[in-house]
């Protein structure tokens, strides 16, 4: 891996949070994801299951989690499963985890190779009655490939019909969003990654560049810091390309006068970071790109000022709306009949602001969190509200991370990501 080694502590501690809310007599099992094939012998790079790789650390395939804090013997309470090593798989695709490595890395002191996974589990389930599983309950999740949880699922309900089932999910859901302190500053890694790859961009953006050369600084930059790169796929929206939401084409050349969306952040240790910047190619705002994009700034400030311990994320997203279409009404891009004829389902400023403010962030770019529950300290979200005007030829998105604390405002992951018109100005024409 590129990332420095994560302390094992992080992973015992998580691993206490989530069997403290285990069911009496009950195993858990977390798998590895597959690695997906492409095409004849070409597979996708492995990006490991973010729910094994919280509990355990491990980064590697083919690998199985075991949790059982009421077995018989205190080697059996917590196991990993990793596929065996040998000198054949080191010189074809490098060293795998030792058993020894393996508690390294996780702190788990029980070790198995995988072949013998049927046989623990068998032993296991004699002793256990309940059995939790971990499928996709994300609220955003659109799974159409059976993965190798959902196998392993499969095979478990015919061999063991008699055991009954929990779901992993929603213990995970609760305690993934709310960060450990190394979490928080592995995500400040990112952040700070980001933060490289956008100074970089400043000075490289000018007329006739195009979407695909400014992707291609930022991942210079990600991966020349331990990044394995982007967190999620890049948006780089030159001019109206900035009013299609998810555009990733980034294959367009960017015209004097216009402004480019960068809707695009690193990841680092499997953890992301989420940023959304929206510079001018000329390296100038014209009076109506700045008189919106303060206005975006204005509401990002303003919504940020509420993630606080206790808000409801609904709730929050309609104190949004009202100051967005203040802004709105300031812009003259809506009136006040507009307002007071809107459909409650669909705002008036809906038409100019579709998405919402923010999400959680952490493992995942969008991560777990239970979205009817309270907010709470060290639950890390984005801001990022944005207008956009397909008929004035472009679209501003402003976007950070920040971690809701016990007092006062959140604190900003992105606190040195140059923000301000003037910031921006400045380092793109210095």
């Amino acid at each position: 891996m590129k990332y420095h080694q994560i302390d094992r502590q992080l992973f015992i501690k998580n691993r206490a949070k989530f069997t403290a809310q285990m069911k009496p007599k009950s195993v858990a099992v977390f798998n590895s994801n597959d690695i997906y094939p492409v095409s004849a012998d070409s597979t996708l790079p492995f990006a490991q299951h973010r729910d094994i790789f919280y509990l355990s650390g491990v980064d590697q395939e083919e690998s199985i989690l075991l949790l059982f804090p009421d077995a018989p013997y205190e080697n059996q309470r917590e196991m990993l499963f990793l596929k065996e090593t040998s000198e054949h798989i080191a010189i074809w695709e490098g060293e795998k985890l030792t058993k020894e490595r393996a508690f390294e890395v996780s702190g788990i002191k029980t070790v198995h190779w995988l072949q013998d996974f049927e046989k623990v589990l068998f032993e296991m389930m004699t002793h256990c009655d309940t059995i939790y599983i971990n499928t996709n309950e994300h609220y955003r999740a659109t799974v159409e490939t059976e993965t190798r949880e959902a196998r392993f699922v499969k095979w478990w309900k015919s061999s063991y019909p008699a055991h009954q089932v929990a779901k992993s999910n929603p213990i995970l859901q609760r305690i993934r969003s709310v960060k450990e302190t190394e979490e928080l500053d592995l995500i400040q890694n990112a952040c700070d990654i980001t933060e490289k790859g956008f100074h970089r961009v400043l000075s490289f953006v000018k007329p006739n560049v195009t979407e695909y050369e400014i992707e291609a600084e930022f991942i210079h930059e990600f991966i020349r810091n331990r990044s394995k790169g982007f967190a999620y796929t890049p948006i780089i929206a030159s001019g109206n390309n900035a009013n299609v939401l998810h555009y990733i084409e980034n294959n367009q050349q960017c015209k004097a006068g216009d402004l480019i969306l960068l809707d695009v952040a690193a990841e680092y240790a499997n953890y992301s970071s989420d940023m959304t910047r929206t510079i001018p190619v000329s390296g100038r705002y014209n009076e109506r790109q700045k008189a919106v994009y303060n206005a975006v700034l204005r509401v990002k400030n303003e919504a940020t000022k509420m993630l606080t311990p206790g808000t409801l994320w609904k709730q929050y997203h309609i104190e949004v709306g009202k100051i967005m279409s203040s802004e709105l009404l300031g812009l003259g891009l809506i009136d006040k009949a507009d307002v007071q004829n809107e459909n409650p389902e669909w705002p008036a400023y809906k038409k100019y602001f579709m998405h919402g403010t923010s999400h959680h962030m952490g493992l995942d770019t969008h991560d777990y969190g239970k979205l009817t529950e309270p907010m709470q300290a060290n639950m890390v979200f984005t801001v990022e509200p944005g207008i956009y005007i397909p008929a004035e030829g472009f679209g501003i998105r402003l976007e950070d991370n920040v971690v809701v604390q016990k007092t006062g405002e959140p604190f900003n992951l992105m606190r040195n990501i140059p923000i301000e018109i003037e910031e921006i100005e400045t380092l793109m024409n210095s």
